[in-house]
């Protein structure tokens, strides 16, 4: 069985030069700031990372005090259990159902154990929590 919760997440944009994530994850680990998720693409100013934080307050005081803007809270969805073929099927299903559209996901697997974070359109994040009975 798969435990989905609802969680707020935050976009910064970053330089996409070698080097930038891990001098953020450093900032971050010093100021003992846990992320449940994070993920990082290219975009249009160099990187869009999203940064699901343990502590919303830790992450913002954070980046404060590194000096980085951060967007949000959005809302995305942290889902993770017990890995096994087609997982996410049935949670893919009941929002089809629902008529509500994934707009991003990501997912990961160790073998025994999986993750994924995925989002969905603002006026949808209510009506996707109720049909998911997600936390």
């Amino acid at each position: 069985m798969a435990t989905i919760r609802k969680v707020d997440y935050f976009v910064l944009h970053a330089p996409n030069r070698p080097g930038q994530g891990a001098r953020l994850m450093r900032a971050l680990k010093e100021r003992k700031v846990n992320l449940l998720a994070m993920s990082a693409f290219p975009d249009e100013r160099g990187s869009q990372v999203d940064l699901v934080p343990e502590s919303a307050a830790e992450l913002k005081a954070a980046a404060r005090a590194i000096g980085v803007d951060l967007e949000g809270a959005k809302k995305g969805f942290l889902v993770h259990g017990k890995d096994r073929v087609g997982v996410l099927t049935k949670i893919l299903d009941k929002l089809g159902a629902a008529k509500i559209n994934v707009t991003a996901i990501d997912a990961v697997s160790t073998g025994k154990k999986f993750g994924a974070i995925f989002w969905v359109k603002p006026a949808d994040v209510l009506r996707a929590a109720k049909v998911l009975g997600a936390k």
